[in-house]
């Protein structure tokens, strides 16, 4: 075999197979459904997903052990019922940054006044796993770094500043685990970053145990109290318009 009849072998790369593999998990309409959901930080039955992604529930419980079976979800059974989360954050992480790259491809006009209705809450406010993110995440990020809490010239990050006022609310940071303290992710709404990381978990918690936000609805979509809105007013200078 002359030289240019050879033909030369390369080894592979390790990481395409598994890469591959969790491509073709989330590859999936029913699947991508079910991790959008689970977006919102909380636990669904099988019966509950099935529904929203409306499938049978022998075809949802199919899905679901794929997915679990390749770690983007961990499942529990309590009683009669099964529950299923989203892994861990860095899957929330994956999940949240496809959406906003899909979310171009995805828009159309709303087909009826409850779609419409409820796209403009999600746009409003809503969790992004286990932080806000919509307009009302913008909107605290944009503050915190309006008042020299938060940098995004090289990527987030607290100041020194930050940190107290953190402190000084009574919030706690998390700073041993392998989180990142704060980060950006982008949001798939506004095509802009909202504070995430364990700072924007830790904000998040806050806010609903004050009472700041609510959530509305089944869905990941959240309000902002009217305690919320003047809290946000005098803590962050927030004007209430851009919270509704």
């Amino acid at each position: 075999m002359s030289t240019g009849q050879r033909v030369r072998t390369r080894r592979a790369d390790p990481v395409a197979p598994p890469l591959a593999a969790l491509a073709g998990l989330i590859a999936d309409e029913t699947r991508a459904a079910c991790l959008l959901a689970l977006l919102d930080g909380r636990a669904w039955t099988a019966g509950e997903l099935a529904r929203h992604a409306g499938v049978a529930a022998s075809t949802l419980s199919e899905h679901l052990g794929k997915l679990v079976a390749g770690g983007l979800l961990t499942a529990e059974r309590q009683g009669r019922h099964r529950y299923v989360r989203l892994a861990d954050a860095r899957v929330a992480q994956l999940v949240e940054d496809l959406a906003a790259q899909a979310a171009p491809r995805a828009a159309r006009r709303p087909r009826t006044l409850r779609e419409s209705s409820a796209g403009s809450t999600m746009a409003r406010g809503r969790t992004c796993y286990d932080h806000l993110a919509g307009r009302l995440g913008i909107a605290l990020a944009d503050a915190l770094t309006a008042r020299g809490l938060l940098r995004q010239d090289l990527g987030f990050a607290l100041t020194d500043a930050g940190l107290n006022w953190f402190g000084t609310l009574g919030i706690g940071l998390d700073r041993t685990g392998r989180r990142p303290l704060v980060r950006a992710c982008l949001d798939w709404t506004e095509r802009r970053p909202h504070l995430a990381g364990a700072a924007g978990a830790a904000l998040c918690r806050y806010a609903f145990d004050t009472g700041w936000c609510v959530r509305i609805g089944s869905e990941r979509a959240v309000g902002v109290t009217p305690a919320g809105e003047r809290a946000l007013s005098d803590l962050l200078g927030i004007e209430t318009a851009a919270l509704r």
